[in-house]
């Protein structure tokens, strides 16, 4: 489970049973310092865990300013499947969900649809074959190279919100390779997300 608060502050109270159990089977996991109750601008940067933890995000129900799609943006930085559950055109509360599909995401109608669009499981990790060392990790990107990456998006952008794809057809980067960088500069306030995956730069 991860946690908006610390991991002690279990919200609301009567999970506490919940929390203990999922202590004792599995992990609770959280950025905040123990004893932080959970407040409302805690709950995108744990959704953000979440959807990075997870094969896919399943967007079952959200307007057209829902946190859902958030998370739904933070599991596409992440390289992350993204599928949501479609609904009548003149449901708010199925306007985000729509939104979604129109802009690529995997329609959902049964769970069917959901294997499909994330394959089989992955089998457990002492199934799995062992990598040779010098492929065990990920390259990974020297501090020089991040800056200037950092300073290419940054030059990309102005106050005018620019679409995402135009962005890394401007770069002519892989999306894997850019969507790190984009992940941090929003967590650092230098840029700012703005729906229908725009993009703009926080003067």
């Amino acid at each position: 489970a991860v946690m908006a608060g610390g991991v002690d502050m279990v919200s609301p109270a009567e999970n506490a049973h919940l929390g203990r159990d999922i202590a004792a089977r599995g992990a609770l996991i959280s950025e905040q310092p123990m004893g932080l109750a959970p407040a409302a601008r805690h709950f995108p940067r744990r959704n953000r865990i979440i959807a990075g933890r997870a094969r896919a995000v399943v967007v079952v129900e959200a307007a057209a300013k829902s946190g859902s799609l958030i998370t739904a943006r933070d599991a596409l930085d992440q390289g992350r499947e993204v599928l949501g559950v479609p609904g009548h055109p003149f449901d708010a509360r199925a306007a985000g969900c729509n939104m979604l599909i129109r802009d690529g995401a995997v329609l959902v109608r049964s769970a069917a649809d959901v294997i499909e669009a994330i394959g089989p499981a992955e089998p457990p990790a002492s199934e799995q074959p062992t990598l040779p060392l010098d492929r065990a990790q990920p390259e990974m990107r020297s501090l020089q190279d991040t800056a200037r990456l950092h300073a290419q998006i940054l030059g990309r952008l102005g106050p005018s919100p620019v679409a995402e794809d135009q962005l890394l057809r401007d770069l002519s980067l892989p999306a894997g390779d850019v969507a790190p960088a984009l992940v941090a500069l929003d967590l650092e306030g230098r840029i700012a997300r703005h729906a229908g995956g725009l993009l703009s730069l926080v003067n």
